[in-house]
């Protein structure tokens, strides 16, 4: 019916599921949370099924449909154990919502699951995943239950509470004669367009009449003529229970749309059908009906979310509400600068107070709102609250709406108690509301009402529903039940009532499951494991704690509840530790460089492991609180010991100095003083230079002033890793000091570098391995790298190193042969390449020059996948062209001609004119510059036309390594910025080919528009423009993209039409482009390929399929025709609902 139009919104779906900063642990999946204080359970959400959830709710509450299905046992429905069986008729859907309400009723979890229920309807996953109307729903469920009830007691169940009749009448003016024809039905369904409220409906529909008169006269049978006539209809025989659906959806004929009807629509609490029924001599109490159940529809008719509001009428659940406090009236003025300004309740109080009787208009309001705060409600709050008067609709305790929702006013209520009044005076925080259950003659007001949504079950009020009448989210399918339908006393607030033995047990068996289950996950949620390290199995030396034996026996894991108290830890390891013996003190302890510290001491028995701020894997030191070992321990973080890498000279025995660097590491506490670094590298006095980056050679090192040498090494920025160099005063010794300061590791021994061979000529080796040192110049790994590869032969000096860059390819040069591997940043490990040829001049370019030259007779062109190579009579070589198509109206060939150092300051006309003097044969010679046009080489085949010839090469942005072809003219040609040069092939009817390129200019200056080149492409055909089509080559994919002059599309929300630009998707048509012309006059023919784009299309079907994609990702041009135009919103095809039953006639 419906199908998808009513996806699901997750708009409201938090996306913040992760903590941050917490160590997190591979949990086995937890079980289901149990029920919250409602003490109901909600049902799982699989994706789009909240319109099904809505609908089993208010099934599950209508006790009468729930006794009545599960009075049917086994013997009639089958066992859901035998389903599999080919013989046995197990009538799975009964069965499966049986088990479903028994969930509902008993399971102590917070939602159930629908997956079983929806297999047995045979849905699939997208079944579930895709909405549907939730009124067709109820139709199609009824039917299959029907359909499954065939041949038990159960096979008028739903006919016996659900099925009503109508009677329509038209009885003759004359004769008076009742022509009569009566029509079953399960649910009304009632206009909403131009309708008040349901009683204003049902009062059109079964009490005023339609008159057969004038033009539009009634046959009468019996009279056997046209006469005048009356034709009513009236409720015949009411079901107990009435199901209306509201007709929210509706159709704009002028717009061609869907569109929802969110107009106020009321409907009453306890309706009297009297008026609209046949026959009303019957007692009133036959005719009221009481609202037990509304499901609600949120949002458009495009998507939304169904949640329902539900009587509970056997007072199953907990109708408890949390307990506001009141807050006291505030002034505007004092919540500038205060957290309240995010509250809209407190905003609005304030400025509805500073009216006249406490009386604004809503619009008013609105607009003093902006002016007091700078900003509109819409910007501010709307995200998350809603509509203004929407909201305060919502807030119907605070401000009171006039009937026609123009004015607000604050509700008068009591004196406001403080904070601490309510702390004093009542402790809980809940209060409960539930009165005692109304009789036939009760008021309605003490009905116990639920919003189920999905998974969550709140308490609402009655006069919530109210809230319900109009907007985006409001009311779409009412139950009603009659009043005189009176629950059994025992079935109050007892969800075991005639619930079946087999149930009870299974549900019960369920229960203790999840019982010890949750028993399972919780401690296995709420156990730290901490590792208990032994004080008398530690001793301390080196500046820290480090065990006397084994780590094994030093160390004790301990899972402990993080619940309990810091006492109770205590306790527990004293009962582990038999032979401790005096005070036991615990303290956090963690391990660095040095060994183990102790950072704090636990304190607080009475507090929690959370609250004392242990963490899960703490390293927890159990000790006496004052020595380890005889040796008086100083804990905390400013004594944490810091393992420092000491740099001195060695000496000889005669106190000559050495020039070995020696590296030793030592601990020092972190307050203490920096000078006693002497002390631990055996110097009375001297220099002390500190580089605290941990890396020798990667920061400036510092000298430590003489008033400095009385500071800590924390104040000094010093830290593990951090390294400091002693020298002896007056120390004329620099060797390991660089200039500027720089430190150069006099330590670091051979460190090597990799070359890689990219040279044109064969060599024995590929890559070499070239040891050098942070020192080594780029000369010297130019000849070690010459001689190892051994090309010194073949190419002397004409070659070149580079840096490898980030995708493996050559990068940036080394230019000066000087410099030193640490000045070019170059590490240990690092791959250079060797490259042919002597590297060009600062401010110069080298750029291999090509030939091209578009020739052939045929319109075809030939395939070249031949790779590079040199031919033996005039040194060209043939660009290999690989992926070109063999057939594209245009032959095109590569001649590669030679290298060119060029500058970068030189024009384009330079460039021409240097590589005239590359022609090597008189038969490509052209007279002048002017008659060469130049090109970017990309992918073996032209790319970007370079136009003006007295514009600078480095203008052109060519990169580092450009190629550039010359392409030969007949004349000369002055190109301007908005001239896009094309080449045109007419094709040749019944032949499937196509004549010699011909180059046209299109200027764009109008736009890149199909109508302008259609236009210009006629015109330079001499054809008429509405008799010829054309058509974009791509010749990486081997078609045709015809070109023509499609619908301007309109967005729906801004109403602007999008420039048809040929420029972008699909065609990104650019200088260089082949187009097809095709004249109609001669050639009526759709198609525009050849029969040689067959054959290769073939071919390329044939290529392994990574080789084709990662052709197809390479070409820039690929996008595929149909994604033009593709709308910003994609709604699937509308799709029918359906339940599959089985046969059990």
């Amino acid at each position: 019916m419906f199908g998808d139009l009513f996806e699901e919104d997750y708009s409201s779906v938090s996306n913040n599921q992760y903590g941050k900063g917490k160590k997190l642990k591979n949990k086995a999946l937890e079980p289901p949370a149990p029920r919250e204080f409602t003490n109901l359970s909600g049902i799982r959400n699989q994706g789009g099924t909240c319109y099904l959830n809505s609908l089993l709710q208010t099934l599950h509450f209508t006790p009468e449909f729930r006794e009545a299905l599960f009075s049917l046992g086994p013997e009639e429905l089958g066992f859901l154990e035998d389903k599999d069986k080919p013989d046995a008729k197990v009538r799975i859907i009964p069965l499966q919502l049986q088990r479903l309400f028994a969930q509902l009723l008993l399971l102590d979890q917070e939602a159930a699951s629908t997956v079983e229920l929806t297999n047995s309807f045979g849905w699939t996953s997208d079944e579930e995943m895709r909405q549907h109307d939730v009124q067709e729903l109820n139709r199609i469920l009824f039917s299959a239950l029907e359909t499954s009830l065939v041949g038990t007691s159960g096979h008028d169940l739903i006919n016996r509470l659900y099925h009503g009749t109508i009677v329509n009448q038209v009885v003759c003016n004359e004769c008076k004669n009742i022509s009569e024809k009566q029509e079953d039905f399960l649910d009304l369904t009632v206009a909403v367009k131009n309708v008040s409220g349901l009683e204003d409906a049902l009062w059109n529909m079964y009490v005023e009449e339609e008159v057969f008169d004038y033009d539009n006269l009634y046959h009468c049978g019996t009279c056997d003529r046209l006469v005048k006539a009356a034709k009513s209809a009236k409720l015949r025989k009411l079901p107990p229970f009435l199901t209306v659906s509201l007709l929210r959806f509706n159709f704009d004929f002028v717009k061609c749309e869907r569109y929802k009807e969110t107009s106020s629509y009321t409907f009453p609490l306890r309706i009297n059908l009297k008026p609209f029924c046949e026959q009303s001599e019957l007692d009133d109490l036959e005719y009221i009906y009481d609202l037990f159940s509304v499901i609600i529809h949120k949002g458009g008719c495009y998507g939304g979310h169904y949640h329902v509001y539900i009587k509970d009428v056997d007072h199953l659940g907990n109708w408890q509400f949390k307990q506001e406090e009141s807050k006291p009236d505030v002034n505007l003025k004092t919540l500038q600068n205060e957290e309240e300004i995010d509250d809209p309740l407190v905003i609005l109080q304030a400025v509805i107070l500073q009216e006249e009787n406490n009386l604004i208009s809503v619009d008013q309001l609105g607009q003093k709102l902006l002016k007091k705060m700078g900003i509109s409600w819409n910007k501010k709050y709307r995200k998350h609250h809603g509509p203004l008067r929407k909201f305060l609709q919502l807030h119907s305790q605070m401000f009171l709406l006039s009937s026609d929702g123009s004015t607000v006013s604050l509700l008068k209520k009591d004196p406001v108690q403080s904070k601490s009044d309510f702390q004093s005076t009542d402790q809980q925080s809940f209060h409960s509301l539930a009165l005692e259950t109304p009789g036939l003659s009760d008021s309605t007001a003490c009905s116990h009402w639920f919003d189920i949504n999905d998974s969550k079950v709140q308490p609402i009020q009655e006069k919530d529903i109210e809230q319900q009448f109009q907007g985006k989210e409001s009311a779409y399918m009412l139950f009603y039940r009659k009043s005189q339908l009176q629950r059994p006393p025992e079935a109050l607030a007892n969800p075991r009532y005639r619930v079946p033995c087999h149930l009870l047990k299974e549900m019960d068996a369920a229960n203790i499951e999840l019982k010890v289950k949750r028993a399972e996950c919780d401690s296995a949620n709420n156990d730290f494991e901490l590792h208990l390290h032994l004080g008398p199995h530690y001793r301390f030396f080196n500046g820290a704690l480090h065990p006397v034996t084994s780590q094994a026996e030093s160390v004790w894991d301990l899972t402990f509840d993080k619940r309990k108290t810091l006492g109770d830890l205590r306790q527990s390891i004293f009962q582990l530790l038999e032979f401790w013996e005096g005070d036991m003190v615990l303290s956090v302890a963690k391990h660095v460089p040095a060994g183990l510290h102790i950072y704090q001491t636990l304190d607080g028995d009475e507090l929690s492991l959370c609250e004392v701020d242990i963490a899960d894997g703490e390293d927890i030191f159990v000790w006496n609180g004052m020595e380890v070992g005889g040796v008086q321990i100083e804990t905390g973080i400013d004594c944490e010991p810091l393992l420092l890498n000491i740099l001195h000279l060695e000496s000889s025995g005669e106190g000559k100095k050495r020039g070995r660097l020696i590296e030793s590491p030592h601990v020092f506490p972190a307050n203490a003083e920096v000078g006693t670094v002497f002390t631990a590298a055996a110097i009375p006095a001297g220099i002390i230079l500190v580089n605290s980056a941990g890396s020798a050679d990667e920061e400036s090192w510092t000298a430590v002033p003489e008033e400095d040498m009385k500071k800590t090494f924390r104040e000094q920025g010093l830290r593990n890793g951090s390294s400091i160099l002693v020298q002896p005063p007056n120390s004329e010794d620099r060797s390991v000091l660089p200039k500027e300061g720089k430190w150069m590791n006099g330590m670091n021994e051979i460190d090597w570098i990799q070359v890689k061979n990219l040279c044109q000529l064969e060599s024995e080796e590929k890559q070499v391995k070239i040891s050098a040192t942070v020192h080594t110049v780029v000369f010297d790994i130019r000849i070690k790298a010459i001689k190892e590869l051994k090309l010194m032969k073949e190419l002397g000096d004409a070659w070149h190193l580079r840096k490898m860059d980030w995708c493996y390819e050559a990068g940036e040069p080394l230019c000066g042969e000087d410099a030193t591997l640490q000045e070019l940043r170059i590490c240990s490990g690092d791959t250079l390449l060797l490259i042919e040829g002597k590297l060009p001049l600062p401010g110069f370019l080298k750029v291999p020059i090509w030939w091209y030259q578009p020739r052939g007779h045929s319109g075809h062109w030939e395939s070249q996948d031949q790779p590079c190579t040199s031919s033996q009579g005039n040194g060209w070589r043939a660009a290999g062209t690989q992926g070109a198509p063999g057939h594209v109206p245009a032959e095109v060939s590569l001649f590669y001609l030679g290298d060119m150092d060029i500058s970068e300051d030189a024009a384009l006309v330079d460039l021409k004119s240097q590589a005239r003097t590359l022609t090597p044969s008189s038969e490509l010679a052209v007279p002048a510059p002017a008659l060469l046009r130049a090109w970017t080489v990309e992918s073996g085949r032209p790319g970007r036309l370079l136009r003006t010839d007295r514009q600078r090469l480095k203008e052109y942005k060519l990169g580092r390594r450009p190629e550039i072809c010359l392409e030969p003219l007949q004349e000369e040609e002055q190109l301007g910025p908005q001239d896009v040069l094309l080449r045109t092939q007419m094709r040749i009817p019944e032949e499937r080919a196509y004549a010699p390129a011909v180059d046209l200019v299109w200027d764009t200056t109008r736009g890149w528009t199909t109508g302008s080149l259609r236009q210009r492409v006629a015109d330079f055909y001499s054809l008429p423009v509405e008799k010829i089509e054309i058509a974009k080559y791509f010749p990486e994919k081997f078609e045709w993209l015809p070109i023509s002059s499609w619908n301007q599309q309109i967005t729906k929300r801004k109403k602007k039409k999008k420039q048809d630009t040929l420029q972008g998707a699909p065609y990104y048509l650019k200088d260089g482009d082949t187009i097809g012309v095709k004249n109609l006059l001669v050639d009526d023919n759709d198609d525009f390929s050849t029969a040689r784009d067959d054959a290769e299309k073939e071919k390329q079907e044939l290529l392994p399929r990574g080789k084709r994609d990662s052709q197809e990702v390479l070409c820039a041009q690929s996008s595929d025709v149909s994604s033009a135009g593709t709308p910003a919103r994609p709604r699937g095809p509308e799709a029918s609902l359906s339940i599959h039953v089985g046969s059990f006639r």
